[in-house]
């Protein structure tokens, strides 16, 4: 398996990104920067938009355009006519949080996370977005909400809150989205850095970034077990997902912020955006079932 540079954007904080299956794009996004990104592997264009807040997380939705979280709320955009329309600020009076990560689980609902700006202890929460936009709580005293994905027969839901260096499985229920039963089911030692994004493949296996450990981890989350390790050249990896045709391609976002000026000279194209070409079949980005 080998690992290529695709877009050198030396993101300050790249992530979240996920796949458009109908339209065979890429979207990401960089935090810091309040940057969506749109790319199509095909013609090699990045399509850059610049917004006025923080962006956590971006996912297609099955009638086009995406749905975002933003730093104070949950956010439709569509590339074609520029326009975001707001959907929910469930956070509207905590002025010192932000969304972060998020993703769409198998029906279709949105999932997002909060966090204090400083990293606050405690200070965030994970909600839940369904078709008609009403928003439920599922999760709080979250310190960094962060990578969340779904077994292939969606009877679990994995989710990962940085500073705990877990992953931790939900019983999960894809009728009504409720969870239950946390279990920790991965632990990572103080030498690999944090967990951060994750994604799953086919096979039930998790792939985890990891921030402060230069690479990507995949691991069987009904063993506790490290299958293998991939090096990504730079140290902080934020995040990553499956795409391109066969959904075998791995692509990878990384940050430069909290990078030394010592591992910005050894990995220059630190903050780039990585694709590993895999022989694995990755999970589906499930899309936004909005029926509003």
């Amino acid at each position: 398996m080998s690992i290529e540079l695709v877009i050198d954007s030396k993101s300050t904080l790249g992530e979240g990104p996920s796949w458009d299956e109908k339209e065979k794009l890429l979207y990401w996004v960089d935090i810091l920067q309040k940057k969506i990104n749109q790319f199509n592997p095909v013609s090699n264009e990045n399509k850059e938009v610049l917004l006025d807040k923080l962006v956590g997380a971006i996912a297609p939705k099955q009638d086009g355009g995406v749905v975002l979280a933003l730093q104070d709320g949950l956010y439709s955009y569509n590339f074609l006519t520029e326009i975001l329309k707001e959907i929910h600020k469930p956070e509207e009076h905590l002025q010192n949080n932000r969304f972060n990560d998020g993703k769409c689980d198998p029906a279709g609902r949105f999932w997002a996370g909060t966090m204090d700006i400083d990293a606050k202890e405690g200070a965030g929460s994970l909600y839940m977005l369904d078709k008609q936009h009403n928003i439920s709580k599922k999760l709080d005293n979250l310190s960094i909400s962060n990578g969340i994905a779904w077994s292939p027969d969606y009877r679990f839901m994995y989710f990962i809150d940085t500073p705990t260096k877990q992953v931790v499985r939900y019983d999960f229920d894809n009728t009504s989205g409720t969870i239950s039963n946390p279990k920790a089911v991965i632990t990572f030692s103080e030498e690999n850095g944090h967990p951060d994004g994750m994604t799953i493949d086919q096979e039930g296996m998790l792939w985890v970034a990891q921030w402060g450990g230069y690479g990507v981890s995949r691991w069987d989350p009904t063993k506790s077990k490290l299958i293998d390790f991939i090096k990504v050249p730079a140290a902080n990896v934020t995040s990553c997902v499956f795409g391109g045709d066969n959904l075998s391609d791995l692509y990878i976002t990384t940050a430069r912020i909290g990078t030394s000026e010592e591992d910005l000279e050894k990995y220059p194209n630190a903050g780039g955006l990585f694709k590993l070409k895999t022989n694995i079949k990755g999970g589906t980005t499930y899309q936004f079932a909005s029926v509003k």
